[in-house]
């Protein structure tokens, strides 16, 4: 045994104990005859207190030898801290240990970085020595986290009667929406397997096999561009249940969310969510995925600004487009050169720019001031209760695509003004989304989420006169303005299935060898099911306020998809290659 307790265990009630301990020596502070040693492992740090002219001589080299990171074994007694030194920040800060006795398990070489809280470290020196980085309590903490997150998680999957079921990692390649990741086989010469983007036909087949009620803790892949809340593999928890409507999905999932949030953190979740429907939630924050922390609506001025005397407005109008806003009531933090960058994006995104407004006491500041009726002003202050300091922007043109410019600048100003609370989380349902809409590069018809989300009841009659007005019956999770998630009612019918293949254009022959062995299944008494699916490595990043996954990740890739510790993806021999029946070009390095 190396030890007998973890540098977080020992408190007051050790006063006079032998112990021996374990861990990293995070810090050294020499006093002269006295050397204080932080120890530290995963449950916390103890201060270690050696009295030189007390050691033996074997014993004082070995500790003028330790340096920063070793790994030393040490024994001796507790005692307790002065009142003077108590440290409150840490756990064992009431007591020290005098050390009679020590052992270095290992050395360390001389660190790249301070391990260390606070230190201005580069992201890629850390993913470098990754294991070094894990060592931080910050990262160390997320980690921990994440683990009792999904201990909770099973928990209540458990108390709910749901089944853990495994489904294959090697599949077959359905690429639909990101690009799969393919792996050759070596015993099927040409044939490829791919690594699943989700579970999603499995568990339908769970469904159908009467395993009504799954879970999975699911591993995922795909090869698409990265982003801070992106990687090439990720968890998500994976639900599937059948005879079952949207409601019952959502209850099932607000009560998980509410139980692993609240046994895990001092997070309070109310429940049941609000929902939106995607056309509000559109309109009002111009995105599908809306941050409901603030206010700040999208508001409509098209009435108000009909006869503005703008004849830039008045066209806009007169074209069928709308005119929108945002009131910012606190509008003097708005600076000039704020209201000109906002100008600029506006052009960036085709626009003439952003209209604004300033009202004052008794007067406004705009710069189509000279062109605004007087009853236009007076109809905004009116209608949108307008109060002095106030700050209106406005824009015009066709409806999604002022919401959408609108959206982000609701974001940025809310960021600016400091309206979102990092210590506020909540949820949103956003329900009623379009089954189908047009893929602008090719200019086809493409699912809003994938070719298996069921359309809704009243809809099914007319899916062939005019598809992109179809809703479905898709649903998304939405936490502080990021999606966590999402899910919906499956097509459980073979000839619905079939249909909505062949709305996307997919022949017969085409959708059978993409998809028989589904289709097949459908046919076999599939029941009504449905289900959902959240990533785990997303949500725990904004429990934890991170900026990035890859802060709740142990060990992450790069955004371009790279492991700098291991040097993955990397080269392999001509051999391997050989062997798996396919051709390379080997180009020489220069």
């Amino acid at each position: 045994m190396l030890r007998t307790h973890t540098c977080g265990q020992i408190n007051l009630d050790d006063v006079g104990k032998k112990v021996m301990l374990a861990g990293w020596v995070s810090s050294i502070r020499d006093h002269g005859n006295i050397i204080f040693f932080d120890l530290r492992d995963r449950y916390g740090i103890t201060q270690i207190v050696c009295n030189l002219p007390e050691l033996t001589p074997e014993l004082l080299e070995l500790v003028n030898k330790v340096r920063q990171e070793f790994v030393i074994q040490i024994s001796g007694s507790v005692v307790a801290r002065s009142p003077e030194t108590v440290n409150p920040k840490i756990s064992t800060g009431s007591i020290e240990v005098i050390l009679e006795d020590a052992k270095i398990l290992n050395t360390s070489d001389a660190l790249p970085f301070e391990i260390q809280e606070g230190e201005n470290i580069g992201e890629n020196i850390r993913l470098k020595y990754r294991y070094l980085d894990l060592r931080r309590d910050s990262i160390k903490e997320n980690i921990i986290f994440r683990s009792d997150f999904v201990l909770k998680m099973r928990e209540f999957f458990s108390s709910e009667n749901f089944v853990e079921i495994e489904t294959p990692i090697l599949t077959k390649s359905t690429p639909e929406g990101a690009r799969d990741f393919l792996v050759p086989s070596r015993l099927n010469p040409g044939s490829f397997y791919a690594l699943p983007q989700s579970p999603q036909l499995f568990k339908q087949m769970l469904m159908i096999s009467g395993f009504d009620r799954y879970y999975q803790i699911a591993r995922c892949f795909r090869d698409e561009d990265l982003r801070s809340d992106r990687q090439p593999e990720f968890t998500q928890v994976d639900i599937e249940m059948s005879f079952i409507e949207e409601q019952d999905i959502m209850d099932i999932s607000e009560r998980l969310i509410k139980y692993s949030v609240e046994k895990t953190s001092n997070i309070k979740v109310d429940v049941p969510f609000p929902r939106l429907t995607y056309k509000k939630a559109i309109e009002k924050y111009g995105t599908d995925k809306p941050d409901i922390r603030f206010g700040m609506e999208i508001i409509e001025l098209s009435e108000s600004m009909a006869n503005s005397g703008s004849s830039i407005i008045e066209s806009v109008l007169q074209e069928g487009g709308r005119v929108k806003g945002l009131l910012i009531e606190n509008g003097e933090s708005i600076s000039i050169k704020d209201v000109d960058n906002f100008n600029e994006f506006v052009k960036q995104k085709g626009g003439k720019g952003i209209g604004w407004i300033r009202f004052r006491e008794n007067e406004i500041a705009s710069p189509i001031k000279k062109s605004l009726k007087e009853q236009t002003i007076k109809n905004l202050r009116e209608s949108l209760k307008i109060t002095p300091g106030s700050l209106l922007f406005f824009l015009g043109g066709e409806t999604s695509w002022v919401c959408n410019i609108l959206g982000e600048m609701r974001t940025e100003i809310a960021k600016k003004l400091n309206l979102v609370k990092e210590e506020i989380f909540k949820f949103l349902w956003v329900v009623d989304f379009p089954l189908f809409e047009i893929n602008p590069d090719e200019d086809r018809i493409q699912c809003v989420h994938h070719p298996f989300t069921s359309p809704q009841y009243d809809d099914i009659d007319t899916l062939d006169k005019d598809p992109l007005k179809i809703k479905s019956r898709a649903y998304d999770l939405v936490l502080n303005g990021i999606e966590i998630g999402g899910g919906s009612i499956r097509i459980h019918q073979r000839k619905l299935q079939e249909k909505i293949f062949s709305i996307l254009g997919m022949k017969p022959e085409e959708y059978n060898e993409k998809f028989g062995f589904l289709l097949d299944a459908l046919g076999y008494g599939a029941p009504p099911h449905g289900g959902l699916a959240f990533g785990l490595d997303r949500m725990v990043m904004i429990l934890r306020n991170e900026e990035s996954i890859r802060e709740t990740i142990p060990f992450p890739k790069t955004q371009k998809g790279v492991c700098l510790l291991s040097g993955a993806p990397s080269p392999v021999d001509r051999k391997q290659i050989s062997d798996l029946h396919i051709k390379v070009d080997f180009q020489t390095k220069q």
